[in-house]
């Protein structure tokens, strides 16, 4: 048999180093906390396009027409006083280019239209700036057509919000299907309507009026996000539950108690690293934080397996070394394992920006310290459990293949 590492004679190293971590963790939440990221406070998600105006509209009338467009046609509704109340679906399929279209709209009565390109054709999708209005008014509504030719990416859109502090920009589609998405956060004293005016004004600016229209927007309020910080606790704490009822069925109290304590300390190892790095505490990090979670359980349990095999067939009176010859046979499969993972993470990390690229760089930390708390943690745990919860005493029979705990 290969040379035994004897691995208990580092628990109580391990244990002091981890609690320094953690602590430190946990000081640093206190004092400079969580850089909590857009999915979990208050704040504005927004989409919006860059295409060319194909059509202005001018309304002279007393109702009120709102233009609506869809996947499949451009809808007017019209409502209000001395108006019967109705809508105008105009679908593309009947009206292939913006001039087409035009003629339609205008037999609306006191719709004016001026048609800036008429060849356009409607059947990629027709827009409008939400953040202006979709109201037809004395003020010319501009309708967006899309249009591949367009020669922005979401560099441009950054420099062009660089005075906007805390905007996310992030690419939706490409080509002709070509939109951008900002995620921002509104701090005190701002509200959605100023946020959004602030955006369009920057964007217009940039890219200028006639080519910007804000298709969506989205406001996360204060309770949503509070909701989401409670939901996500809860959502991390039901998974150590189930794993724990998982271990237990499995295996001994002792090690289903030590597999739940190995991935809370994984888990508080990467909420610590989160902290000191003041890296974006998003959705995104949670997802790592529940993939580490699998992945150290993972890692414990082949061990926790290899433990109970050998209480069964190696003789010795002393747990200890049983537990040391078990971390040492399963010591390359742990790294060789943690190794390849870790090949595919730090290539999303060096390749990659963003939010990929923290979740790679959690993974990473994530990685590390399952690996060594599957070894380490668990290993210390189990040991101070059978020597302060057990008969001491271990001895192994062969004849029934049972292990025996004598007084």
């Amino acid at each position: 048999m290969k040379k035994v590492i004897h691995f208990s004679k580092f628990f109580v190293g391990a244990v002091i180093l981890s609690s320094a971590l953690i602590i430190g963790g946990i000081v640093s939440v206190a004092t400079r906390g969580i850089n909590f990221g857009l999915d979990f406070k208050p704040g504005m998600i927004e989409e919006f396009r860059i295409d060319p105006t194909v059509l202005k509209l001018t309304y002279s009338g007393s109702a009120t027409i709102k233009v609506d467009p869809t996947g499949s046609g451009l809808d007017l509704v019209i409502s209000g006083v001395g108006a019967e109340n109705r809508t105008v679906n105009l679908p593309y399929a009947e009206n292939a280019t913006v001039a087409e279209l035009a003629a339609k709209i205008r037999e609306v009565e006191g719709i004016s239209v001026e048609v800036v390109d008429g060849s356009a054709p409607t059947s990629d999708g027709l827009f409008v700036n939400s953040a202006v209005s979709t109201t037809l008014g004395a003020n010319p509504l501009l309708i967006h057509a899309a249009d591949e030719s367009v020669n922005v990416n979401a560099d441009d859109v950054r420099a062009a919000l660089k005075d906007i502090e805390g905007a996310d920009v992030k690419t939706l589609g490409s080509g002709k299907d070509a939109s951008y998405q900002i995620r921002m956060g509104i701090a005190e004293g701002d509200t959605q309507k100023s946020i959004q005016e602030k955006t369009n004004a920057a964007l217009t600016a940039a890219f200028g009026e006639d080519k910007v229209a804000i298709v969506k927007s989205d406001f996360i309020g204060s309770q949503f996000s509070k909701s989401l910080i409670r939901d996500s606790i809860i959502l991390v704490l039901a998974t150590l539950v189930l794993i724990w009822l998982y271990s237990t069925i499995r295996f001994h109290w002792d090690f289903a108690l030590a597999a739940v304590i190995a991935i809370i300390h994984d888990s508080l190892i990467m909420v610590s690293f989160i902290t000191w790095s003041q890296m974006e505490f998003s959705t995104t990090s949670l997802a790592a934080i529940l993939t580490i979670i699998g992945y150290s359980i993972n890692a414990t349990v082949v061990i926790l397996d290899r433990v109970r095999y050998n209480m069964k067939t190696v003789e010795t009176n002393k747990f200890a070394d049983i537990l040391n010859i078990s971390l040492t046979e399963t010591l390359s499969r742990s790294i060789i394992t943690t190794l390849t993972t870790l090949f595919a993470v730090v290539s999303l990390f060096v390749f990659t920006t963003g939010t990929i690229h923290d979740f790679a760089l959690a993974l990473i930390v994530g990685l590390i310290s399952g690996a060594y708390s599957s070894i380490f943690i668990a290993g210390a745990f189990i040991s101070f459990a059978r020597r302060n919860f057990a008969n001491k005493g271990l001895t192994t029979s062969k004849a029934n293949n049972i292990v025996q705990f004598q007084a």
